[in-house]
């Protein structure tokens, strides 16, 4: 479980996040949408303490994510950004066992470890020989997922994981993904711009304005229940272009 008390973040005049407090329940998906500037990406980075707030709590699974718990709390979750933030200069089996290395991991439980990640991810074993700019934005993505996955955290942080693919690959990505998260039974907060993408993942959603919540629930309650003008606005801005043809 993940939660946020009175949490603000200011950048100068700007506020990016505005005193907000929520929960992201253990075992679920939590996902996080609004407008560009209304604080979704950085809700995410003070979740695994990119960076600090200047005011309220972040807690993972309870305890208090300060200065002195942040090295301990960040292994306990997996972090996975927009293409995939992989070092160019490493292959993809580097990059997966990247903390794994670090941690002083013997090489026969990092093997046991990888077998299991590109089992679990579909990605073939051979591909992982490969550097990131060899590999399809689709492969990219799934090496970083398994680098997010590789200490079995309890928590996956995604940030727009999959707003750079092609819409064919993207919707690939977002069944394994999905099967991947029930699977796992993990605590997950994904950042996402699309509302589609919203409701197909979201267990919990939570519409993002100016750095506040406007509106929290499922996907059912803000799209048939809006608290708000802005939320229904929000909400018909997405309608698919193909829902236009008829009108």
């Amino acid at each position: 479980m993940i939660t946020l008390e009175s949490v603000a973040k200011h950048y100068g005049e700007a506020v990016a996040v505005d005193g907000i407090s929520l929960t992201a329940d253990a075992q679920q998906t939590t996902v996080l949408i609004g407008p560009s500037g209304s604080g979704k990406s950085t809700l995410l980075r003070l979740m695994i303490g990119l960076i600090r707030p200047d005011a309220g709590t972040v807690r993972i699974g309870g305890e208090t994510l300060t200065a002195a718990t942040i090295q301990s709390l960040r292994h306990r979750m997996g972090y996975v950004i927009q293409e995939g933030g992989l070092f160019p200069h490493l292959t993809g089996r580097r990059n997966a066992a990247l903390l794994a290395h670090h941690l002083g991991w013997s090489d026969a439980r990092i093997d046991d470890r990888i077998a299991e990640l590109t089992d679990l991810v579909q990605l073939h074993p051979d591909r992982l020989s490969q550097y990131p700019d060899e590999l399809s934005g689709g492969q990219r993505q799934r090496v970083s997922l398994m680098r997010a996955l590789m200490l079995d955290p309890d928590v996956l942080l995604l940030d727009e994981p999959l707003g750079a693919l092609d819409p064919m690959i993207r919707a690939d990505l977002q069944d394994d993904l999905r099967a991947i998260f029930r699977r796992l039974g993990k605590t997950v907060v994904l950042v996402t711009h699309d509302i589609g993408e919203a409701g197909y993942f979201g267990d919990h959603v939570v519409l993002l304005r100016a750095g506040t919540v406007e509106q929290r629930g499922t996907m059912q309650t803000l799209v048939h229940d809006p608290a708000s003008e802005f939320v229904a606005s929000f909400i018909q801005a997405q309608r698919a272009p193909l829902e236009h043809l008829g009108d």
